[in-house]
């Protein structure tokens, strides 16, 4: 494959990184897995452009992201709705189209949701560290120079021409995700949810969290009401592993809701996002509302395989696509 000049960074927006599905194994060493915060988006936009599904894309957040190509590239654009425009023209979501030379897709601003993915037919290359193209923001490493996108920066497709046959592949439209800024989560509960009191435990089920301000790539912050321990447990524990989803306690009784930019901490965890949900904690703003409903472990797994049925749906349509390209 031949690497060649793909896109070309007008304006970064407000934070614009390259992310794949992130790296793993290496959380003893202190390295968070970083990558897309919105897998099931991510997954497929690589799929409609016709890429391996852990081919990295770009994840920007919110708005203000303009970009312009400098070769006819496959793209498309799935997760939040950014309101992307091609020049001037809003460009359908969830749907595979090619960008021409010269053309310039922008991002406006959140209609719903909060962060989109573009993936590029031929993918982003850059070099891997630790197994991931992933941007490790915290590390500065990974990624295009280990930072958000900055202006003027110009990113490398492999061989992009190749994928441009496959256009106008779209997703199922009725399985779109939906990002309502009122959001319930579905939980399991721990692992140390015995370690606060009932009241606790049915004001974290009960109550409605508003998403703070201070929310980043590394957790959701969460303001409402105090979430109770019981009286003889101090405010944290020693330090133990986190994984995405881990709803974690403070001492001012107030969750947090950690994601992929956090691999240890020493606060209780009263319950734990299952993974059908974790794509949500993506689109997740500042100011939206959140609550909490728990699940059976059968229930969780049940949802988790309805969600990768989908997949496996386009998957399947994309091969045949493929095997039959004038249908």
């Amino acid at each position: 494959m031949a690497a060649v000049e793909c896109i070309e960074i007008l304006s970064p927006g407000l934070q614009t990184t390259v992310q794949d599905l992130g790296r793993f194994g290496f959380g003893r060493y202190g390295v968070a897995p970083s990558g897309a915060l919105d897998a099931f988006a991510f997954r497929i936009g690589n799929l409609l452009v016709d890429n391996p599904e852990n081919q990295a894309c770009l994840e920007t957040t919110l708005l203000g992201l303009r970009v312009k190509a400098l070769t006819d590239v496959l793209i498309a654009v799935t997760g939040a709705n950014l309101q992307p425009r091609v020049d001037k023209r809003p460009l359908e979501m969830w749907c595979s189209h090619v960008l021409k030379q010269g053309e310039i897709l922008s991002f406006i601003g959140p209609l719903s949701g909060c962060r989109s993915y573009i993936a590029l037919g031929g993918g982003i290359d850059v070099p891997p560290v630790l197994g991931s193209k992933s941007t490790s923001l915290p590390s500065g490493f990974g990624g295009f120079e280990g930072k958000a996108l900055e202006a003027g920066a110009i990113l490398f497709s492999d061989s992009p021409h190749a994928k441009l046959v496959v256009s106008q592949r779209k997703f199922e439209p009725k399985w779109i995700p939906t990002y309502p800024g009122k959001w319930v989560l579905r939980v399991i509960w721990g692992p140390q949810d015995d370690e606060f009191t009932e009241q606790g435990r049915q004001t974290f089920l009960k109550s409605s969290y508003q998403v703070s301000s201070e929310s980043d790539r590394t957790g959701i912050r969460l303001d409402g009401p105090i979430i109770q321990r019981k009286a003889d447990i101090p405010d944290s524990i020693i330090s133990e592993g986190q994984i995405s989803g881990n709803i974690q306690v403070p001492g001012d009784g107030k969750p947090i809701i950690i994601l992929g930019e956090t691999v240890s901490g020493g606060y209780r965890k009263i319950a734990t996002v299952i993974s059908a949900d974790l794509p949500l904690l993506g689109q997740i703003r500042p100011g939206d509302e959140i609550s909490f409903a728990s699940v059976s472990l059968g229930e969780a797994y049940q949802v988790l395989r309805k969600m990768e049925s989908r997949i496996r749906v386009l998957k399947t349509s994309c091969r045949l696509m493929m095997k039959n390209p004038e249908k």
